[in-house]
């Protein structure tokens, strides 16, 4: 019997639903076969949000702000799907059959993106103006085609990102210490595989749709995605598959329920009083933080019934199940103050692309597509991500004895590199508007657009310590049973960063603007003050650094008081939780 469980994996079944056998099932072959997926999802979101302002400026003649607006829209409700993608996975459909779900509803966005651009009934005719207030803008029907293009494609995109990594480490079993190896070796590639798939989103993809036709570029990227799906598929004799084991966010509501029914209960002097079920081992110590919430173990007459324990988790749930909340709590401060760094990012694709698109950006006879600055983003990213690998993470453990430096660390160095992007952004712009007010009719400024790489470089630089600081810190600070929820978490960061920046277009065009005047932000950059709006980011980057700072000294200053051994015996509940 203990010969043939060394054989399976233990939580891990296969396609048929039997154990999965480990010599058949899993490994890094498997994981692979999934990565198609991830680079064809890359290069659909990003091909599209890099070059999606000058289509709409351009194509559909909406003004600066609203296009920027759409774009950051989008990026953000693509982020924020992915917790209904993950609680989807958890809770009702495993990984697998929701990675095969939303990556035919990406398919389909995309194909319907590629309609809309290439039927003229679905654009506003041409116009030979470049004032785009002298244009006729979309209208409602055209404007909802493409909207409900793009929004298939984040609903697509929120349940892809929320499960392709994590079924991708479902075939590695963590018990094996060989397989534990290519596990790590995985999420390497799997970092390596997204770049891959930004880097050719942001060149090839925007040349073929700038120079060949936007059908034909969200055309490939459809076309791309259903040869990854049925190489995906090919792979499902040999994949392992995690039972559904709940929602965290499940767990969560439970807590606050059971402890919002007991608000009126006295808590113990004794902690040991508290219900818990878990053994020793398994167990989360008790913690004298946001105690309000330990009245949800607080054992009352009410879960008695008949004289017979009854535990019911809506009502009373373990000390280890509070510790999970609060650990998850403990984390937000953090997570405030790294949500407007993605807003910085919303304007490396937004503005800082329409700005390109009035610069000079001829090498000889070559022109760079607008949206292909994005190139020097990506390459800040893979260039900081290998100084710090080969360089910074040997010299620290030489000096300091420690490998490089810790998660709040990265993401500290991340967000002092975007607030210096946006004050160079601001710099920048000055000295484009200068030249811009000299040649008023000139469609292309004698400017060039080499000007815009500070920007990018710092931006992005500061993404590729933030980002592997963000996804180090919410994966090992969170409870083990809700690292999925921490990944989340981190992932909604990026979703509110691009909602922040919408909002924030929304006000200072409304309270800089009027019917008479354009104000920072409006129908043309030209005829704005960018520089203005990229200064108060700056600012306000400075400000939220500091804010992170206090963060970090509070989260690492914060004290864990164990509790003494205990054990309850309790009868077992019968209120179970299904999948």
């Amino acid at each position: 019997m203990d010969e043939k469980m060394s054989l399976t994996v233990a939580d891990a079944v296969d396609y048929k639903g039997h154990p999965a056998d480990k010599s058949r099932t899993g490994g890094w072959v498997p994981a692979a076969l999934s990565l198609g997926i991830e680079i064809c999802e890359r290069l659909s979101t990003m091909g599209i949000a890099v070059n999606l302002v000058t289509y709409l400026g351009g194509t559909m003649h909406l003004p600066s702000a609203t296009s920027a607006n759409v774009v950051t829209d989008f990026m953000g409700t693509s982020f924020l799907l992915c917790l209904l993608g993950g609680f989807l996975a958890d809770s009702y459909l495993g990984r697998y059959r929701t990675i095969a779900i939303f990556a035919m509803v990406q398919m389909l966005g995309t194909c319907l993106l590629a309609v809309s651009t290439k039927l003229p009934q679905l654009r506003p005719p041409l116009c030979k103006y470049t004032d785009v207030t002298q244009c006729e803008q979309a209208n409602s029907f055209q404007m909802g085609i493409l909207y409900l293009s793009l929004y298939l494609i984040a609903l697509g995109t929120g349940g892809l990102k929320s499960s392709v990594s994590g079924f991708g480490t479902d075939q590695f079993d963590e018990k094996n210490e060989k397989e534990k190896a290519q596990m790590a070796y995985f999420f390497n590639r799997f970092f390596f595989v997204i770049s891959t798939g930004t880097l050719m989103a942001v060149t090839v993809l925007v040349y073929i749709q700038d120079e060949v036709g936007r059908s034909w570029g969200y055309g490939i990227c459809s076309a791309s995605m259903f040869i990854a799906l049925l190489i995906f598929f090919s792979g499902t004799k040999r994949y392992r598959y995690k039972k559904c084991s709940g929602s965290p966010i499940v767990h969560i509501c439970q807590v606050v329920s059971a402890a919002s029914g007991k608000k009126t209960a006295k808590l113990p002097s004794d902690i040991s009083l508290l219900y818990e079920d878990l053994p020793e081992a398994s167990r989360i110590h008790h913690t004298d933080q946001f105690r309000f919430l330990d009245k949800a173990s607080v054992v009352t007459e009410d879960d008695y019934r008949q004289g017979s324990f009854m535990m019911n988790p809506w009502k009373l749930c373990p000390v280890t199940r509070v510790e999970e909340v609060k650990k998850m709590i403990r984390l937000l401060p953090i997570w405030a103050t790294t949500i407007i760094f993605w807003t910085t990012y919303a304007q490396m694709i937004t503005f800082s692309v329409e700005q390109a698109t009035t610069m000079d950006r001829t090498i000889g006879h070559f022109q760079i597509p607008a949206g292909s600055l994005t190139v020097f983003f990506v390459g800040a990213i893979l260039i900081s991500l290998a100084v710090y690998d080969r360089f910074i993470i040997p010299l620290c453990k030489k000096w300091r004895g420690e490998p490089g430096f810790t998660n709040l660390q990265l993401i500290g160095i991340g967000l002092f590199l975007s607030a210096m992007g946006m004050a160079a952004a601001a710099v920048v712009e000055v000295k484009r508007l200068s030249v811009a007010k000299k040649y008023n009719e000139t469609t292309t400024l004698p400017i060039t657009v080499f000007y815009l790489i500070p920007q990018f470089f710092l931006v992005g630089a500061g993404e590729g310590f933030i980002y592997t600081g963000q996804l180090d810190f919410f994966i090992t600070q969170s409870p083990k049973g809700m690292k999925t929820m921490s990944t989340g978490l981190f992932l909604t960061t990026l979703s509110l960063g691009f909602f922040f920046s919408s909002l924030l277009v929304s006000i200072v065009k409304a309270t800089t603007g009027s019917s008479d005047k354009q104000g920072w932000l409006g129908e043309h950059i030209n005829k704005g003050r960018l520089d203005c709006f990229y200064g108060l980011l700056a600012a306000l980057s400075f400000l939220n650094f500091g804010l992170f700072l206090l963060s970090a000294v509070w989260f690492r200053k914060k004290t864990v008081k164990q509790a003494p051994k205990m054990e309850i015996v309790v009868k077992e509940s019968t209120i179970e939780e299904k999948c």
